[in-house]
């Protein structure tokens, strides 16, 4: 497993130009090229995961490992991989590498991203909505994700005798000041579970990373969703999904 791919998708995710039409798909050894092109574009030559990491990632977990891509050009957006973890995983992991390598549950409801890139934010949605009929079925009820704060270290040099928690606290209009927050804050990751020091470097956080909970809406339905299948499923959420 990479110790080098870390699990937030730009520090800027603002975007102007039009959303280009999508599609999210479960992927495979064959998408292994695009993964590479898009790891190639996010990351620099140490953050980026090796073909052999992916390949690792797509084998290990299969149904948990999504892409988004356009539609029109075929060309992959974003990609999100996953693995199960254990409900307080985060209260024995200090960083990153920890996070990846915590054991395996034999039972869990909890995923944590190991890794989630993209070019685009309109891949991350179709990503989040691809997978919500599949976490429903498959009893998954809070996904994990570590973020950075790149606004943090900027913060600090006018604010010397404040602390991190301070700084993650600050909000405005009801969402995080921190433009990486604010980003995951509007795409259900609302829950600051903790800060880790020295989870990953990154300069702008000062290597400061931030465990961010998001729950699976409608999960707490499990009997539900068990016994339908899950086209039935899948139509559901597509009609509730412009209401969330």
């Amino acid at each position: 497993m990479s110790r080098s791919s870390f699990v937030f998708p730009s520090d800027s995710p603002s975007h102007t130009r039009t959303a280009p039409l999508t599609h999210a798909r479960f992927l495979t050894r064959r998408d292994l090229p695009a993964l590479l092109t898009l790891e190639g574009e996010k990351w620099d030559a140490i953050q980026a995961a090796s073909s052999d990491d992916l390949l690792q990632r797509l084998e290990d977990y299969p149904s948990l490992s999504t892409g988004a891509f356009c539609k029109s050009t075929g060309t992959l957006l974003a990609s999100l991989f996953m693995r199960p973890v254990h409900a307080d995983f985060w209260c024995h992991a200090a960083s990153w590498v920890d996070c990846v390598d915590s054991p395996r549950p034999a039972r869990s409801h909890s995923l944590f991203g190991i890794s989630l890139s993209s070019s685009h934010p309109s891949g991350v949605e179709a990503l989040l909505e691809f997978f919500w009929p599949h976490a429903l079925k498959s009893g998954w009820r809070h996904i994990y994700l570590g973020s950075p704060i790149p606004g943090f270290e900027g913060w600090l040099r006018s604010h010397r005798d404040r602390s991190v928690q301070d700084y993650i606290a600050l909000q405005r209009a009801g969402v995080p000041v921190d433009p990486q927050l604010r980003y995951y804050h509007g795409r259900g990751f609302k829950d600051i579970v903790c800060v880790k020091p020295d989870y990953f470097p990154h300069a702008r956080s000062l290597d400061n990373g931030v465990i961010l909970r998001g729950t699976v809406p409608l999960s707490l339905l499990k009997p539900i969703w068990k016994m339908m299948p899950l086209t039935s499923t899948q139509r559901v959420t597509r009609h509730l999904v412009t209401m969330l």
